[in-house]
């Protein structure tokens, strides 16, 4: 080569770099191997949510089921009932409430989701029945529709009756499907569709009775809804009425599918961070095998920037390569997902290429190829033509390395920037990328500990075998770092993983103890009460728990109602908004179930304030306690005036207390609690709580309640349970399918560190070999090499996940986190395994090469 050229012949580097590669290509597409199922996940999420986005439009008619909705939890007033009736072209009405249905053949009853229909709703799209002409005819008779996985349940078959309230009902046809429904809804809140007209007959429209009036219409000129939006809003929202379009349905149900990608999203990138740390490590000590080879071309007059040319073109094609496998393997994944997905969708999905994920997974793996390879590349730049003559020579350069450090920063930047994107909040983010770190961090420091301390502590009177393992952690070219980091990150992932799913799971069972309710009777008339406290100790049953509700509205705060502060909002930045200590507008919004009583329960704590149980006065200020989160939510402190609306009646009031509640115990808890002596004579009903022993006399006594008391609604928390349980086996298995792809690229990643050093490791084994060295020996210090690493690494994972997961348990879900032994003891024993026989299958190769062969290699 010519010393004395300026440029860079970019052709010869390149065919440098293909030569070079061509002769390590086996080992250069395992490194990037570990980054193919990060793109594949991360590209058939991205498939997956465009096809849903897509599927979402084209199908939002079908899913609103009419072009204007008007939603309230009150029946429309006189005239607003008036102005509705003149709207659009066609007219439906809808009132929806949860109450108990009894199926008369077996006696059975269960709590569903009660529609009474009037009308061709839905206008787009259908009510899917069998038979099919159900779903029209139902309303011309006392017909009902009921979903088939309830007439399965109970089996129900269509002529067979069901009661609802006072009435008895044919089945003319099983429910199927119905617009925005999905599995999900089905199995929690099963719902049976009933003719609006016969609703009163059935005696369920009373006091207590939580009723959604809809109303739906159908617009020839589509152009016409915006009018008629606009010229009622106003109107609507002082009625208490929402309102929703087919542009808004599409809009809240791709915002809600849309933390579902997320999740999926960050789950795919989880797997893609932990085959990034096994490219950067792997190039790290390919680079370190290249030493020799790159100081040999420097001698001969091959510049620095040309030596790191050829390697970052080198990872350049690598990435793309690994980019385009990932893509091919994340298109074909993307089929699977709606399979995985079917019970939490709304709409079909119809499976197309995405373009947009494939030129995204092509970048990425281009970009966190690169990224991740530069550390080590740029140490390219230092290698010495001295390192050619003398292999001991060592750059002592202990400067700091402005370029790593930039490196590095666009690494961080890049996590961060990735998952705000996922997220869409800052502080998120760096929530996520900080424990990130930490984790990365933490793990670092334990794998230099623990060379540091065997490379100072190993006796001389362990056993050679023992020696040997132990030395092989910190020898040059160990794996340690690499395999903690790795093996470290993906096992608190996926113990993280674990641990929630039994932290959810935990806070559903609250009811399986004995002395813990498990029914719940609601809807109860004042004039009901005594008589079925009276049937339920009939039944042996306890009555543990028996108190008022009444519903009431907030009207104003401080003298200021809703009106005014929509005016102050508006006049007002957000800023002063917050100094001047402003209630919160959320607090007019709906109606609040509250109680009396003149004792607190035991699920409440005072924590500012002083309690009031009783006014003896009518005289006397009324002292109510908040739930203080609540009271923050809607920027209420003690001693501020609040004025409620009970029913008509204008109630003045004064914020007495703050109260902490447990919502865990299985009780009925309050945001707002008055005190005795004030609300008695207002308008209520009321809920009994009691324990079943066995599902025998369950039966028994629903049917006693159903057939005495038919617009009595009751809750099995045993039957709640087992829809929750099934409810988060389903997320499980969808936790369990995007993390398989984290358990598949750590153990990727762990194959390639072994394949990585099989070089070295492959000459110390011979020599070991020429020394006399038997092959068991050699075999039990890999395994001992392995056994140890397996155990660190995965035994910091679990430590990792096990704060995280209690972090999680205390802040986010409001619970506690007692983790069982025998799971986690499982967990660390299979990961244990799977480290130890890979290293050893891996490595097995080496036991069979003749000691010829290294002498024949010098």
């Amino acid at each position: 080569m010519n010393n004395q050229r300026k440029g860079i012949d970019f052709a010869w580097v390149l065919k440098m770099a293909w030569r070079d590669s061509r002769k390590n290509k086996s080992r250069l597409l395992l490194f990037i191997s570990s980054i193919v199922l990060g793109i594949a996940a991360l590209v058939a999420v991205y498939s997956f949510r465009d096809n849903l986005e897509r599927d979402i439009d084209s199908q939002a008619k079908s899913l609103a089921g009419a072009d204007l909705t008007f939603e309230s939890r009150k029946p429309a007033e006189k005239d607003f009932a008036k102005l509705l009736d003149t709207l659009g072209d066609e007219r439906s009405t809808e009132r929806s409430f949860a109450s108990m249905v009894y199926f008369i053949k077996n006696q059975n009853s269960r709590l569903v989701q009660i529609k009474a229909l009037q009308g061709n709703y839905p206008f787009y799209g259908e009510i899917e029945t069998k038979p099919i002409s159900a779903a029209r005819a139902f309303q011309k008779g006392r017909s009902a529709i009921v979903d088939q996985t309830l007439m399965l349940q109970y089996g129900a078959n269509v002529g067979d009756s069901i009661k609802v309230g006072s009435l008895n009902f044919e089945i003319a046809g099983a429910l199927e499907k119905a617009p925005g429904q999905t599995g999900i809804t089905a199995a929690v809140a099963p719902v049976v569709y009933i003719p609006l007209q016969y609703l009163e007959e059935t005696g369920l429209t009373q006091i207590g009775s939580r009723i959604q009036y809809k109303y739906y219409f159908k617009f020839k000129d589509a152009k016409a809804v915006d009018k008629v939006i606009k010229s009622l809003e106003p109107k609507a929202e002082k009625a208490g009425f929402e309102i929703e379009t087919i542009a808004s349905t599409k809009e809240s149900t791709g915002r809600s599918f849309k933390d579902l990608s997320k999740f999926l999203a960050l789950a795919g990138f989880i797997a893609l961070l932990l085959g990034c740390i096994g490219v950067g490590s792997a190039i790290h000590v390919y680079i370190k095998e290249k030493l020799s080879a790159i100081a040999t071309l420097r001698c001969l007059g091959v510049k620095a920037k040309e030596a790191f040319l050829i390697f970052l073109l080198q990872v350049f094609f690598l990435g793309l390569l690994g980019g385009i496998l990932g893509t091919a393997l994340g298109t074909a994944i993307q089929f699977l997902l709606p399979t995985v997905l079917k019970d939490f969708l709304p709409v079909e999905i119809s499976m197309q290429i995405s373009w947009s994920a494939i030129a995204q997974g092509i970048g990425l793996g281009i970009v966190i190829s690169i990224l991740f390879a530069l550390p080590a590349l740029l140490s390219v730049r230092k290698i010495s033509p001295l390192n050619a003559l003398r292999a001991s020579f060592e750059s002592n350069n202990n400067k700091f390395d402005l370029q790593k450090g930039l490196v590095y920063a666009l690494i961080f930047l890049f996590v961060f920037g990735f998952t705000y994107l996922q997220m869409g909040s800052w502080l998120q983010a760096l929530a996520f990328t900080g424990s990130i770190i930490i984790a990365f961090i933490l793990l670092f420091i334990i794998s230099q500990l623990l060379m540091w301390l065997l490379k100072k502590s190993i006796p001389q009177s362990l056993a050679y075998v023992w020696r040997q393992g132990f030395a092989n952690l910190y020898r040059p070219n160990n794996q340690t770092l690499m395999l903690t980091v790795s093996i470290g990150l993906s096992t608190a992932f996926i113990c993280t993983l674990f641990f929630v799913q039994g932290i959810l799971i935990k806070s559903v069972t609250l009811a399986s103890g004995n002395d813990q309710p498990n029914m719940v009777l609601f809807d109860i008339q004042p004039d009901q009460k005594d008589s079925i406290a009276k049937v339920t100790k009939q039944f042996n049953l306890p009555v543990i728990n028996q108190v008022p509700i009444v519903t009431v509205r907030i009207e104003s705060i401080n003298g200021k109602n809703a009106t005014d502060l929509a005016v102050a909002d508006s006049l007002s930045s957000e800023k002063n908004k917050k100094e001047e200590g402003e209630p919160s507008q959320r607090a007019f919004r709906g109606e609040l179930r509250v109680t009396f009583q003149d004792t607190l329960t035991q699920a409440e704590k005072i924590t500012d304030g002083e309690w009031v149980g009783k006014i003896t006065k009518p005289t006397e200020p009324v002292y109510v306690s908040l739930e203080q989160k609540y009271a923050e939510r809607i920027k209420v402190e003690v001693g501020d005036k609040i004025v409620f609306n009970v029913q008509g009646v204008l109630l003045p009031t004064v914020v007495g207390s703050l109260r902490e509640v447990n919502w865990n115990r299985m009780q009925t808890n309050f945001r707002v609690v008055f005190p005795a002596g004030v609300l008695e004579e207002a308008p209520q009903f009321h809920v009994l709580m009691t324990n079943l022993p066995d599902s025998k006399a369950s039966a028994g006594y629903q049917t006693a309640i159903v057939k005495a008391f038919p617009n009595v609604s009751m809750i099995d928390l045993k039957l709640i349970l087992k829809v929750l349980d099934e409810l988060l086996s389903k997320i499980g298995f969808v936790i369990r399918f995007m993390t398989a792809f984290s358990m598949a690229t750590g153990w990727i990643v762990l194959i390639a560190s072994v394949m990585i050093s099989k070089n070295q490791r492959l000459q110390e084994s011979i020599l070991l070999r020429t020394l006399g060295a038997s092959r068991k020996q050699i075999l039990t210090i890999t395994a001992l090499e392995y056994l140890f690493l397996g155990i660190i690494a995965s035994a910091t994972g679990i430590i990792l996940a096990l704060v995280g997961s209690w972090a999680l348990a205390v802040f986010s879900f409001n619970s506690t986190f007692t983790p069982d032994i025998l799971p986690i003891l499982v967990l660390f024993l299979i990961i244990l395994a799977l480290v130890v026989l890979t290293g050893v299958l891996s490595s097995r190769k080496v036991l069979y090469r003749p000691p010829l062969e290294v002498l024949r290699n010098q």
